[in-house]
């Protein structure tokens, strides 16, 4: 599917959540973390690639309410490409100094949690003095790591491969303004 254009990709998948579902989600999480944050400045560090469509959406939304918020990004990924993880790989660590702050993750999915429980240990060991996620997708299924789960989640998914909206197909297809899967095999 990876060498598809997009209009052939959509016509092998299936529409899991439309734009105005992902927008909706997007509004209600951002009134959700302006109000635990109100008066703090904490740092909102987005885990590239796949979460800057919806992390840039979600700044803008909790400007919006009125919360600041001091932008970093990391670059940790387990996936280089493929439909499956691997072991993770750092391409960037945020510069931000993290000690006695409070940190907010922005990604994409919550899938099994393992990056996201890197990222969130790594972010403690710098001295981060709490590290909330906030997740635009959480995939429904029993393979999650125990103790990771998203503070803030936008939506769930089917235990399915999912893009658009930042997720990727072979590190394509995640400007498409909605989230689809795969049509599964009959």
């Amino acid at each position: 599917m990876s060498n598809l254009s997009i209009p052939q990709a959509l016509a092998q998948a299936d529409l899991l959540v439309d734009r105005a579902t992902i927008d909706a989600a997007i509004g209600r999480m951002a009134a959700e973390i302006a109000a635990d944050y109100q008066g703090e400045v904490p740092v909102f560090i987005t885990i590239l690639n796949g979460a800057l469509p919806f992390a840039g959406q979600l700044a803008l939304e909790l400007g919006a309410r009125g919360q600041d918020v001091q932008f970093d990004y990391m670059h940790a990924t387990r996936y280089r490409g493929e439909t499956s993880g691997g072991e993770l790989v750092w391409k960037h660590r945020p510069t931000s100094a993290l000690f006695g702050r409070r940190v907010i993750l922005a990604d994409d999915i919550l899938d099994e949690g393992l990056t996201l429980q890197a990222v969130r240990q790594w972010c403690l060991e710098q001295g981060a003095t709490d590290v909330r996620i906030a997740a635009l997708t959480v995939k429904q299924h029993d393979r999650a790591i125990e103790g990771v789960r998203a503070d803030y989640t936008g939506v769930t998914v089917p235990d399915r491969y999912v893009f658009g909206f930042g997720m990727d197909v072979g590190e394509r297809l995640r400007n498409i303004p909605a989230i689809y899967a795969m049509k599964e095999a009959k």
